[in-house]
């Protein structure tokens, strides 16, 4: 069994149904702070903090092989007002999983990392070898996790893979899950509300970045393609008995003026568009280099940004009831 922290959230919720779907039985550990009981639609449910010592009535519940580790909080803006809100619960938290896991000899462990570790990366793509420089708490938290993850691996019977997320977009095509964060920090999701009458307006923080169009370019990913990206980790695991680290992208930069347009295209819809301050955190380009994940794990990802935003859309449409 397969367990997963922060389950009921965005990202876990998806990749929950992904592993019902493969056939995995999983249990979803969420404390419901982020994420929705209603969304656990698949496998079992514990409501438990990672981060407490009670945790182990879990493990002692269920016959465990492995954990996906989804729980962590990811506002860079936040992370930059509250930042021992993330280093508390993105690092020493986990650490107190991980000490529950070696007590129970469980020693299979895949990371939702970001790519917020690199910084202002030095070259473009960004390649898994390159420096980690991150210029926020929130890249820093996952940072030293993934220093401890390392330091595990080293001293333990114990293997991980570290999944470098960019740009998590998209819904579930079933409208099962989605996207659905309060408050909502993500791009398409805000971009959406102002197509649907929301918001009266959406703002750009930022147009004198050095991109070509002077806004802030992004790699964006289809959910469904990050889930299926962690059970071809999780099966990495099992087979190869190693540790080992995997940028997620598309390997495709958008920018933030490019993904407001692709969302008036899929919609049809004009809303107004406005100029705000930067964001302190936020790097010029983010894009990865996934060679290294296709090549070791033949993973491809599926999804285009049209297909990411169609499928946003029609989640959007449901849960506002339009």
């Amino acid at each position: 069994m397969i367990l997963i922290t922060g389950g009921a959230g965005y990202i876990g919720s998806h990749t929950n149904k992904a592993l019902h779907n493969a056939g995995y039985d999983t249990v979803v550990v969420d404390n419901l702070c982020k994420g929705y009981e209603n969304f656990v639609k698949w496998g079992n449910f514990e409501n438990y903090d990672f981060g407490s010592k009670t945790l182990r009535e879990v493990f002692e519940k269920y016959d465990i092989d492995g954990v996906i580790h989804f729980a962590a909080f990811s506002s860079v803006a936040e992370s930059v007002e509250m930042p021992q809100k993330y280093f508390k619960n993105n690092y020493k938290n986990t650490l107190n999983l991980l000490q529950i896991m070696r007590e129970f000899g469980v020693n299979k462990f895949i990371l939702s990392s970001t790519a917020a570790v690199y910084g202002n990366p030095d070259k473009v793509p960004i390649t898994e070898d390159q420096d980690l420089k991150p210029i926020n708490p929130y890249g820093h938290s996952k940072f030293i996790t993934e220093k401890a993850l390392e330091r595990e691996a080293e001293k333990n019977d114990f293997n991980f893979v570290s999944l470098r997320y960019f740009n998590a977009a998209g819904a579930d095509f079933d409208c099962e899950v989605g996207e659905f964060h309060d408050p909502e920090t993500h791009l398409i999701p805000l971009v959406l509300d102002a197509a649907i009458g929301k918001r009266e307006s959406i703002s750009i923080f930022g147009d004198d970045y050095n991109t070509a169009d002077g806004t802030c370019v992004r790699d964006y990913i289809h959910v469904n393609d990050l889930a299926d990206a962690h059970i071809r980790a999780y099966e990495y695991l099992c087979d190869k008995n190693e540790s080992n680290i995997f940028n997620l992208g598309n390997g495709q930069g958008y920018s933030v003026r490019e993904v407001i347009d692709m969302c008036k295209k899929v919609t049809g819809r004009d809303f107004e568009v406005k100029i705000d301050e930067r964001r302190e955190g936020d790097p010029d380009i983010l894009i990865a280099d996934s060679a290294k994940i296709k090549e070791k794990l033949g993973w491809t990802p599926k999804y285009n940004l049209e297909q990411i935003v169609e499928s946003a859309w029609k989640w959007h449409k449901k849960i506002n009831v339009i």
